[in-house]
């Protein structure tokens, strides 16, 4: 075997990749004639889950740990709500375009302006303008889906 050749194919071990962690050593020594590839990307460990605490004040604004736990609780409830509000915005919206689905086919218009002010009305006596406001929105959301 030439000088060339044993050189060529002496065993290598390949350099020991870094991770998050430190070095980890190679497993089997590499030839020089085998292509190197990496097996997966280096990823650093995945950071431990916060402990559960209540918010701090500077959070919730509030300066006492009693008001903390009051905002905290009723902040929950409060996403509890926007979920459920959420859910039934996104009803409306399947029942409304059931609706523009029946009319159209039945020959009528997508949209019944005398429903949608029946709607506004509605809205702006229970909750007054900003309920007209929210009517509107409502009202946006659920037209043109079909």
């Amino acid at each position: 075997m030439s000088n060339t050749t044993a050189a060529a194919t002496a065993v290598l071990t390949a350099p020991a990749p870094v991770t998050a962690s430190g070095p980890v050593t190679a497993s089997a020594p590499v030839t020089a004639l085998a292509p190197v590839t990496a097996s997966a990307p280096v990823t650093a460990p995945a950071p431990a889950p916060a402990p559960a605490t209540a918010p701090a004040p500077a959070e919730t604004g509030a300066r006492t740990d009693e008001a903390v736990a009051l905002i905290t609780g009723a902040r929950g409830r409060i996403d509890d709500l926007d979920t459920r509000i959420i859910a039934l915005v996104t009803e409306r919206m399947a029942v409304s375009a059931e609706i523009q689905r029946a009319r159209i086919a039945s020959g009528g218009r997508r949209v019944s302006l005398s429903r949608e002010m029946e709607v506004l009305h509605h809205f702006s006596e229970e909750l007054g303008r900003p309920g007209t406001t929210l009517a509107m929105t409502l009202l946006e959301l659920c037209r043109g889906r079909v």
